[in-house]
């Protein structure tokens, strides 16, 4: 069994944007520049956004980070948006999810400028990916990919079973995996809630990526031997035992699923750091993009 070490493979992939930007500046151009909006006080959203930043500065992007209230109304927030659609010190930006439940989160996601979506949730964007064009891929499935490439994982008519149908990871992984090259050229099976008798699908799987939330969900025994596990799934789990309170668990029962798998990821450390360096690989193609445009 391999370890898919996404916190190792993370750094390597900020290691080369870096020396990216290093390149931009020798060069008197200017540096990417992310931005990030946020509404409310949700925990884990402000622990994530403020991971984000900090990897900006690691990098050398400059990086904005826009705090509105909870109670920032429909209206307000797609104001900000518009103005962040027009500020050309902006390259990229995101709206972190969860918004309240007053915001209608698809009017949100519509309203961003899909060529400063660096999120990959657009409609337009969405559908480039289907469709093989140049665009931004959604972080996560993005990370996904990486992670296979960069570990010579071979998925070529391989059966890859996707746990899972989100916008964010589900639906686009299974296209993804589905498409001409490397990595893809697998026979995706799309798996959900309503999905009977899912463990028999499970065992015929060469790859496996789960993105449930449902804590240790993937027994060993609906693994085959020398299957690829993909975990994405975060759930904190109340732990007394723990100084913090709480434990963070994948979708995958760790101990048991890595005995029988080639190679799998870890929870945490394992898709979590990759997804926010590919968020920043999507802002240095959006700066590239720009410049491409004469912008």
């Amino acid at each position: 069994m391999q370890l898919l070490d996404g916190k190792k493979t993370a750094e390597d992939i900020k290691c080369e944007i870096a020396a990216e930007v290093e390149k931009i500046k020798a060069q008197g151009g200017k540096v990417p520049h992310l931005a990030a909006l946020i509404v409310g006080n949700d925990g884990a959203s402000l622990t994530y956004v403020g991971s984000k930043v900090k990897a900006c500065e690691r990098v050398g992007f400059e990086s904005t980070l826009v705090k509105m209230p909870s109670t920032t109304s429909e209206t307000e927030l797609l104001k900000k948006i518009k103005e962040l659609n027009e500020n050309d010190e902006i390259d990229g930006f995101i709206v972190q999810l969860p918004l309240p439940e007053q915001i209608d989160e698809q009017k949100v996601l519509m309203a961003v400028d899909p060529r400063k979506d660096v999120d990959g949730f657009h409609p337009e964007n969405f559908g480039k990916m289907a469709l093989d064009m140049t665009t931004f891929i959604p972080a996560t499935p993005f990370g996904i990919l990486e992670l296979l490439e960069r570990y010579g994982v071979e998925t070529q008519g391989k059966h890859t079973v996707v746990i899972g149908r989100s916008h964010i990871v589900g639906r686009p992984m299974s296209i993804l995996m589905g498409r001409k090259g490397f990595p893809g050229n697998s026979t995706v099976t799309l798996t959900h809630s309503y999905t009977k008798n899912i463990a028999q699908i499970t065992t015929q799987a060469d790859i496996i990526i789960t993105a449930l939330g449902v804590p240790n969900y993937l027994k060993a025994e609906m693994v085959k031997d020398g299957a690829v596990v993909i975990d994405v799934g975060i759930t904190r789990v109340a732990d007394d035992t723990n100084p913090k309170g709480y434990v963070i668990t994948g979708d995958v029962d760790f101990e048991n699923v890595s005995k029988k798998s080639s190679f799998i990821t870890p929870v945490p450390g394992g898709v979590g750091p990759m997804t926010i360096a590919m968020l920043l690989k999507n802002t240095l193609l959006a700066r590239e993009m720009r410049i491409a445009r004469n912008e």
